[in-house]
């Protein structure tokens, strides 16, 4: 029944615009380097309200054709550069100006795909994004994903060392934090077990975003707690093919734990036509902690690479990809015991095809993906020779998704979706503690947008059905509802105040069900339930914002109340030598607060605070959730000189005493870290050189969230050097 009143209503929503004429102008414009007056090529220009966006060819022009008419923001950026918004008015049969002047500046005005499925600017999304550029992430070289984001406001990383790290966003870790890579979930096993690390190679992606609370309307019930996507440039399908050759080249090297990485990549148009393709290889040795002591076993490798071909007409596109990433990483000790040295052996293959029409009638755009992935990884135990695999690990997924993109009218916009996943999950060896699973999940929502003069809205729903058919067992089925309601308030010039509400369900995971042995990679002697019930939540989100050429500024604060929460309950008994934990459900709630503080205090001078805290507890007995990040504070000051830029930064944690039953405090700490880089912007090539020294001081600190951090504390003194080129 709601299924039907959901649909006939998104229908309605849908069939809107057939009662509305549109006129149409168009926009035209440049954009140049400022002081030098060079025309710049590869610049994206997002028209927020429509979520269009098109790049600036080799004079440095762009044009937007058949806008509708209407009062728009336009958001010009590059990276490496600063990011400008223009408001401009489109008028009937008329083209509107908008020339933009770019110059090299610490401070920009994000832009995601994440938040709503097409371009916007994160200032107007109605969700908090945080997004680093491949500048940004070509210094922050790591073999994980997690590792890049730790200390991003509101987000810090899962780890049984470095190659295993994961990203938490909000205190939520597992199941409840979706990654992606092109808007498609990667099909790793990383959210089930400590151990399981989530290899991204961040050297050859345009962009990482973080969506920070729950993004289930989307994305699904994984997304409970947020979700983080690496967007390829490729994947954004702008409104025109780029005829001629665009790259780069990116090269790390770094000291402490011998990091060294490259990384390549090329896009070459003709015609409609575009073809691509990338590769990359990282590689560590064993680290060393703060005062010198040698965690052994904590090396690394990660090797990469892609190729596709798509085809981009005016109002139709389609293409073709496929991904693979093959590495090693070891899970380390204490000290040097052959016996104990384990490593995880692992493989990705993916393949996708995706396309779409644009201009689809009265509907505004229909856009469709299908997906494989396919994940492998062995455990590898080091106690003779050769080589014994102790578990293999083998994940299966097949994804399909449609969406209706609805024609904007002067006010409504919006997307209907479908989705669809097969999943088989099979494991064998000593922890094949889960018996082979097929699991099917499907789904549909819609997510609309209303804007007025002085606010927008924004709602939607989804509704999404699994069923999980495991081997020797019963099946087991979970239906549940998300929905969102949020405003959009404009305040002063430059200004804004945002609040959501949202309901979302989470079907228990398969390990939650199913598990029933011991798991080194948790710690424990895990007992899943499969009489286990749908957890669902109810939040708020509030928020203000400030966006202007000095100042980018965001506080927010959360509140979440979960029913029938799930997390591991450890009993205090021992089950061949692991503490026995136990899935079990409960009433729990999150709440906490964040800031991102960034201003101009002189023309070449910026000043960089952040702060974020997470509180997390059993409503009914007040005990503290385990491996709750501590409250931690950042203070940065960026000096600016032309293309040079210096910032020292402290980065402050609390110590955290809030433990779960059997968890072990831990203590607070200060490290001091140096960023320095030289941007040099040409006419056709960007050059970007970088210098990171962190830890500093060497001190020695261990991460309350990581499942070793007795026996692994973090990453002592070290520096790292980059070098990257984009060709255009």
């Amino acid at each position: 029944m709601k299924l039907s009143i959901f649909l006939i209503a998104i229908i309605c929503l849908f069939a809107a615009p057939l009662a509305f004429s549109q006129s149409t102008g168009g926009i035209k414009g440049m954009v140049t380097l400022a002081d030098r007056e060079l025309s710049l090529h590869h610049v994206t220009i997002v028209i927020s309200q429509l979520r269009r966006s098109v790049e600036t060819d080799e004079s440095g022009t762009f044009e937007f054709k058949n806008v509708p008419v209407g009062t728009y923001d336009l958001v010009a950026s590059s990276p490496g550069l600063s990011s400008l918004l223009q408001t401009i008015t489109v008028t009937e049969g008329q083209t509107a100006a908008a020339d933009f002047k770019l110059k090299i500046s610490g401070i920009t005005a994000e832009v995601t795909v994440t938040a709503t499925g097409r371009e916007q600017t994160a200032f107007e999304s109605f969700q908090i994004v945080n997004t680093l550029d491949s500048f940004q992430l070509a210094e922050k070289s790591a073999a994980s994903v997690g590792e890049v984001l730790d200390n991003q406001p509101g987000v810090a990383k899962r780890s049984f060392g470095p190659g295993t790290s994961r990203p938490v966003i909000r205190g939520f870790d597992g199941d409840r934090v979706l990654i992606m890579q092109d808007g498609v979930r990667t099909g790793t096993l990383s959210s089930q077990s400590g151990d399981h690390g989530e290899p991204i190679d961040v050297m050859s992606i345009e962009r990482l975003e973080v969506v920070k609370g729950p993004a289930t309307l989307l994305y699904g019930s994984n997304a409970i707690g947020g979700v983080v996507n690496a967007v390829s440039r490729h994947y954004q399908m702008r409104e025109t093919s780029q005829a001629g050759l665009r790259g780069y080249l990116t090269g790390t090297g770094g000291s402490n734990n011998a990091n060294g990485a490259a990384s390549a990549g090329f896009e070459y148009g003709v015609n409609n036509w575009l073809l691509w393709g990338n590769g990359g290889n990282q590689k560590t040795r064993d680290y060393k902690a703060g005062g010198g002591e040698t965690i052994v076993n904590s090396g690394s490798r990660l090797s990469s690479g892609g190729a596709g071909v798509g085809w981009f007409g005016d109002n139709a596109f389609t293409s073709f990809g496929y991904t693979h990433e093959d590495g090693i990483y070891g899970i380390p000790l204490e000290e040097a015991d052959p016996e104990e040295i384990v490593r995880l052996d692992f493989f990705r293959r993916n393949a996708r095809i995706s396309g779409g029409v644009r201009n689809a009638g009265n509907i505004g755009g229909i856009r469709f993906n299908f997906n494989y992935s396919g994940w492998n990884h062995k455990e590898l135990n080091f106690v003779e020779d050769p080589v014994e695999v102790a578990t293999t690990f083998n994940n299966k997924q097949y994804t399909y998704e449609f969406n209706l993109d609805q024609k904007r009218t002067n006010r409504l916009t919006g997307t209907i979706g479908f989705y669809g996943m097969h999943r088989d999950y099979a494991t064998a060896g000593a922890e094949a503690i889960a018996p082979p699973v097929k699991a099917n999940v499907n789904a549909v929502f819609g997510l609309e947008e209303v804007s007025f003069e002085r606010f927008k809205l924004q709602f939607g729903g989804r509704i999404e059905s699994t069923r999980y058919t495991p081997v020797g067992a019963t099946d087991t089925s979970f239906t549940g509802f998300s929905g969102a309601a949020g405003i959009h308030i404009p305040t002063w010039k430059g200004g804004a105040f945002v609040t959501n509400y949202t309901h979302s369900y989470r079907a228990p995971a398969l390990e939650e069900l199913y598990n029933n042995g011991p798991h080194p990679g948790n710690l424990a002697f895990e007992v899943g339930d499969t009489d286990l019930e749908n957890e669902s939540s109810d939040g708020i989100d509030v928020s203000v914002r400030h966006s202007s050429e000095r100042f980018r500024t965001e506080a927010s604060f959360f509140y979440y109340d979960l029913r029938n929460y799930v997390f591991l309950f450890l009993t205090g008994e021992e089950i061949d030598g692991f503490n026995e934990a136990i899935y079990s459900q409960g009433n729990s709630r999150y709440s906490g607060t964040e800031l991102d503080f960034k201003a101009g205090v002189h023309p070449n001078v910026w000043l960089d605070l952040g702060f974020d805290y997470v509180n997390a507890e059993l409503k009914s007995s007040t005990t503290p959730l385990p491996r709750i990040p501590p409250a931690r504070g950042r203070i940065g000051i960026e000096g600016q000189y032309k293309g040079f830029s210096i910032k020292p930064e402290l980065v402050m944690a609390r110590n955290q005493s809030r433990v779960f039953t059997l968890e072990d405090p831990t203590a607070g700490y200060t490290v001091f870290n140096l960023n320095a880089s030289y941007t040099i912007p040409t006419q056709h090539m960007s050059h970007h050189i970088a210098f990171n020294a962190f830890n500093l001081g060497d001190r020695l600190y261990r991460n309350h969230i990581s499942f070793i951090k007795d026996l692994a504390p973090e990453i002592g003194r070290g520096v790292r050097v980059t070098y990257s080129v984009k060709f255009f």
